[in-house]
């Protein structure tokens, strides 16, 4: 029976010498750091609306983009859209208890 094979660590080497994490990346970008703070801001802005809907429709529902003209929020189909629309003033009253600026929210329906 051969012995195990020993390799020496010090001779591998990444192909990239330091390569920074990811978040360091994307921190020293500005356009990727602005990514990320409106992507933040979207995912605070559907936890302030998922307690003002219906428990049957919170998982049919994600947040999309947010930009200065509103957000986004993507629906699985057009029912839970059309259930959406009439509970939009419920949803911006919940983003202005929370202190979250949005001008408008618009729904799109996400496509498989």
């Amino acid at each position: 029976m051969s012995s195990p094979r020993r390799f020496r660590l010090d001779l591998f080497r990444p192909a990239v010498a330091d390569v920074p994490p990811v978040t360091t990346a994307l921190a020293r970008s500005e356009p990727l750091s602005s990514l990320m703070q409106r992507l933040r801001a979207s995912q605070q802005c559907l936890e302030a609306v998922r307690s003002v809907l219906p428990a049957g429709l919170a998982m049919h529902v994600q947040a999309g983009p947010l930009d200065d003209e509103g957000w986004t929020l993507l629906v699985a189909n057009a029912a839970v859209s059309s259930k959406l629309r009439q509970l939009q003033p419920r949803l911006m009253e919940a983003l202005i208890k929370k202190g979250l600026k949005v001008n408008a929210i618009r729904l799109r329906v996400q496509t498989p």
